[in-house]
C-alpha cells in the first residue's frame, strides 16, 4: 500500500480542494481550541528576529526603515516624489443625527440610551469636518506604531483624549463578535431584534447588496415610536436608535449612507448596553480607517471625525481651533470648539504642519478638564484594542509627553495576534490591570507644564527612522518656476486677471505664514503693485535688481521661501537720515530754470464770477474739432 501523507492522502492520489463544510468546521475548531502560542497573553510585545531584514532608506526618510516597513506604499512617499492626492472625502454624519432627536414623548427610549453611556454622542458630534485639515494629519499616520509622526516626535490618540472629548466608557468588555455575517443571517437578525418581516429585510439588504441597511431606512420605520406605543415597538425602537447612532458616530463607514447589521447583536440585551468599552472600540476602529486612508489610491476617511477634529484642536489650539466661549468643563470637550472649515489648502496645511515647533504644541490640554473626569488609569494600558474583527496596537509609551512625561526612546511596536484569536485578546484586555506601565517605564515628569521634553538622544534616533517632513522643498508654494508660471501672465490687459495674478501672489506669501521676514511680504506687495498697476515696469525692474548697499543685510536665497533673487527687489538700506526728497526731471518742452536764484512766484488773478475761465492753449485744428464736438454735444 502507496504511504500516507499529511492529511490521509496517499502520494500516488491526486489531492482534492476541501468542501465548504469542511472549512467551516476547521474554522469552528480553532475557535473552540485554538493553538496556544508560547505564552502569548503574558508577553505580547515580543520581540522579532535578530536576523530579520534590514530595508534600505526611502526618500525624505526613513534611513532605518526596521520600524516603518510598508512605508514604500504610504501616500507620504508618493507626494515625496512628486504625486499628489487630492484631499480625502470625508465620511461624517453630524448633521444626520439631529434628523432623529429624543424629545420628551420618547423619553422611555431616552433612559435606556442614557444608561448605556452613549447619550453624550447624540449632542457632541461635529456637523461639518475640515477636509484640508484631516487629510493632511492623515498623511502623518504611520499604521506600524498607530501614531502621527510629527516633525518633533510622535502623538496619538489616546484613550484619555477619548474619555475627555467624548465622555464614553473606556473600560469594560471588549467589543467582539463571529466572523461577518452573511446576507441570510443578517435579515434572521433584523426580524427577530427589530420585528421587520422577512420580506422588508431581505428588500433593505439586497438595496444595500451588503449585510447592512440604510440610515434613512431606520429613520423612516422607527423615529416616529413614542412612549404610547406598546412596549415590543419600544424595544425595537430603542434597538434601532442605538444601531443609527454607533452608524453615525463610533463605526460610520465608507458606505457614507448605511450601517452594518452585526452592530445589531451588541444591542440583543439593552441592560448590557453599558457594560462594553464603547471608547477602546471607537479608537481601534478610527486606527484602522487612518491606517486604510495612508494608502495613496484610496479617497475616502470614514471613522469618527468629530474624536479626530476635536483632538486636532484640542493639542493645535493656535493653528485650527476657534474656542466657543459659552463651554463649561462638565460637558464633553468636543463641545469646547466651534468647528469650521479652515480657508486653507491642504498643501498649506502640509507646509504649516512641516513648520510645525514643539512649543506650538499643547501637551495636555486637559487640565482645566480634570476635576470632572480625572485620567483614566486604563490610559497607561499597552496592549491592543479590538472592535470585531479589527484589531490595533495601542503604544502609550510612544507618547509619554501627552501624558506629562519626558519621552524616551520606546521599544520596538509589536505586531497585534490575529482576530480570530479572540478568546486570548478578551484575556488579555480583561486583565489590563496587569499590563500598564510601570512607573519605570513612565519615567520623569516634565520639569514644567506642557513641555514636551524629551531625553537628549531622542530627536537622533526619530530622525533616523521617521519621515519627519511630508512637503519636499522642491514643491512647497511659490518656490519653483511651475508654481509661479502657473499664475497669468502679467502681459494680461483685463483688469479681472491681473487682480487675479496678485490675490494669487499675495496668497502663497500669506500660506507661509507669520516666520517669514519683512523682506519677503515686502517684495511681495512690491510686485502685487506693479502687477495691478497694469505695467511692466516693476517686472522690469526685478529682473535686473541694483546691488544693495553696503549697510545693507542681503537675504540670501534660502530664506526667501517664495522669491527666487531674479524676481526678488531688496528694500531700501535702514538709515537714521531721513530719505531723500525725489524730484521727477521736469518735461523736455519746457527749459529748466535759471540756475542763478529762485524764479519769482506766479500769481495768477482769479478770474471773474462772470467770465470763463480761458481754454487751454491749442492750435487751430483741435479748437476747432472740440468746438464742433461741443456744438454737437448740446444739439443733442
Amino acid at each position: 500500500m502507496p504511504p500516507r501523507t499529511r492529511g490521509g492522502y496517499t502520494s500516488d492520489a491526486p489531492r482534492r480542494r476541501p468542501t465548504g463544510s469542511e472549512r467551516r468546521r476547521r474554522v469552528h475548531l480553532k475557535e473552540v481550541d485554538p493553538v496556544p502560542d508560547p505564552d502569548p497573553v503574558e508577553h505580547p510585545q515580543h520581540d522579532r528576529d535578530e536576523t530579520e531584514e534590514v530595508f534600505e532608506g526611502a526618500p525624505g526618510g526613513p534611513i532605518d526603515r526596521s520600524i516603518l516597513r510598508s512605508f514604500h506604499k504610504h501616500v507620504a512617499a508618493k507626494i515625496w516624489l512628486g504625486e499628489d492626492r487630492a484631499p480625502l472625502k470625508l465620511v461624517n454624519h453630524g448633521a444626520k443625527l439631529q434628523l432623529w432627536e429624543l424629545d420628551m414623548e420618547r423619553s422611555r427610549i431616552y433612559e435606556t440610551v442614557h444608561r448605556s453611556g452613549l447619550a453624550p454622542l447624540t449632542s457632541c458630534s461635529h456637523r461639518v469636518a475640515s477636509r484640508p485639515m484631516l487629510s493632511a494629519f492623515c498623511e502623518r499616520w504611520q499604521p506600524e506604531t498607530t501614531t502621527f509622526h510629527m516633525p518633533f516626535g510622535e502623538m496619538t490618540i489616546t484613550l484619555d483624549d477619548v474619555a475627555s472629548i467624548l465622555h464614553i466608557p473606556v473600560t469594560g468588555s471588549m467589543i467582539s463578535f463571529p466572523q461577518p455575517l452573511r446576507v441570510d443571517d443578517a435579515n434572521a437578525l433584523l426580524v427577530e431584534l427589530l420585528g421587520t418581516t422577512n420580506v422588508e429585510a431581505s428588500r433593505e439588504t439586497e438595496q444595500c447588496r451588503s449585510p447592512s441597511v440604510r440610515l434613512l431606512w431606520l429613520r423612516d420605520h422607527f423615529s416616529t415610536i413614542t412612549d404610547a406605543s406598546s412596549d415590543d415597538d419600544i424595544m425595537f425602537a430603542t434597538r434601532a436608535f442605538l444601531l443609527h447612532l454607533v452608524g453615525c458616530t463610533l463605526f460610520a463607514d465608507k458606505s457614507a449612507t448605511s450601517v452594518a447589521v452585526v452592530y445589531l447583536e451588541l444591542f440583543r440585551d439593552l441592560s448590557m448596553v453599558g457594560s462594553y468599552a464603547w471608547g477602546a472600540a471607537c479608537l481601534a476602529y478610527l486606527y484602522r480607517q487612518l491606517t486604510t486612508a495612508t494608502r495613496f489610491e484610496v479617497r475616502q476617511l470614514g471613522g469618527y471625525l468629530t474624536l479626530l477634529q476635536a483632538w486636532i484642536y484640542e493639542h493645535f489650539p493656535e493653528m485650527f481651533s476657534s474656542p466657543d466661549m459659552s463651554y463649561t468643563e462638565s460637558r464633553p470637550r468636543a463641545l469646547r470648539w466651534r468647528p469650521h472649515v479652515i480657508p486653507d489648502s491642504l498643501q498649506s496645511v502640509l507646509e504649516r504642519l512641516d513648520r510645525l515647533q514643539i512649543s506650538e504644541v499643547c501637551w495636555e490640554p486637559y487640565v482645566d478638564h480634570r476635576a470632572e473626569h480625572p485620567l483614566p488609569d486604563i490610559a497607561w494600558y499597552s496592549g491592543c484594542l479590538k472592535c470585531g474583527q479589527v484589531v490595533e496596537p495601542y503604544h502609550p509609551e510612544r507618547v509619554l509627553r501627552q501624558f506629562g512625561y519626558i519621552q524616551t526612546i520606546p521599544p520596538r511596536p509589536f505586531t497585534p495576534p490575529r482576530p480570530d484569536r479572540s478568546i486570548l485578546l478578551e484575556q488579555y484586555w480583561e486583565r489590563w490591570t496587569d499590563h500598564v506601565l510601570t512607573d519605570q517605564s513612565r519615567g520623569r515628569r516634565c520639569h514644567y507644564s506642557s513641555s514636551g521634553e524629551s531625553v537628549p538622544e531622542y530627536m537622533a534616533w526619530y530622525d533616523r527612522i521617521s519621515h519627519r517632513i511630508v512637503q519636499p522643498p522642491q514643491l512647497r508654494s511659490g518656490f519653483t518656476t511651475d508654481a509661479r508660471s502657473s499664475l497669468p501672465s502679467h502681459a494680461a490687459s483685463t483688469s479681472d486677471t491681473r487682480a487675479a495674478r496678485a490675490l494669487t501672489l499675495l496668497r502663497l506669501v500669506i500660506s507661509g505664514g507669520r516666520e517669514q521676514s519683512v523682506d519677503v511680504f515686502w517684495g511681495a506687495l512690491n510686485e502685487a503693485h506693479g502687477i495691478l498697476a497694469g505695467s511692466d515696469e516693476t517686472s522690469a525692474s526685478h529682473s535686473t535688481p541694483s546691488p544693495a548697499p553696503a549697510s545693507h543685510s542681503t537675504p540670501s536665497p534660502a530664506t526667501l521661501p517664495f522669491f527666487s533673487p531674479a524676481t526678488f527687489v531688496y528694500p531700501p538700506a535702514a538709515s537714521d537720515d531721513p530719505p531723500p526728497l525725489i524730484v521727477p526731471p521736469p518735461p523736455a518742452s519746457v527749459a529748466p530754470p535759471a540756475a542763478s536764484g529762485p524764479p519769482p512766484p506766479l500769481i495768477v488773478p482769479p478770474p471773474p464770477a462772470s467770465v470763463a475761465p480761458p481754454a487751454p492753449a491749442l492750435d487751430s485744428t483741435a479748437s476747432t474739432t472740440v468746438y464742433v464736438r461741443a456744438k454737437r454735444k448740446k444739439k443733442t
